[in-house]
């Protein structure tokens, strides 16, 4: 459990340096909500689905997680999705994309700096 909780910390960390550093970033994760958010107006006003239910199938079918217990009905709602997921899919690659080199990155900085700590450590200084 500790392990799930210094991921989550990591994530937070990699997401919150991306916002601050990157303008990009940031446009990028206004277009992941409102993707998210349109797949959950139009599948909860089409199909009938509770706004989480509708949400959930939203981020399972962007993430291609697909876990088939929610299924469109209506020949509008199939032909939604073939859009939404060619249109979705790239913009949540491109966010998570960024949140996993940041997270890195971040990784990286902090192995390197504590080396330069040893390296002091031992030379005396």
């Amino acid at each position: 459990m500790i392990w799930f909780f210094a991921t989550l910390l990591r994530l937070a960390r990699g997401v919150l340096s991306a916002w601050r550093s990157d303008p990009q970033f940031r446009t990028l994760v206004v277009l992941v909500l409102i993707t998210l958010l349109s797949g959950t107006i139009f599948y909860s006003w089409v199909e009938g689905w509770s706004v989480v239910d509708a949400l959930l199938f939203s981020v399972t079918t962007l993430t291609t997680v697909g876990y088939g217990n929610l299924v469109p009905t209506t020949t509008i709602s199939k032909l939604f999705t073939v859009i939404y997921i060619f249109a979705g899919i790239s913009i949540i690659l491109g966010f998570i994309d960024t949140v996993a080199k940041e997270t890195l990155d971040l990784r990286r900085s902090r192995h390197r700096s504590d080396e330069g700590q040893d390296d002091e450590d031992v030379s005396g200084s």
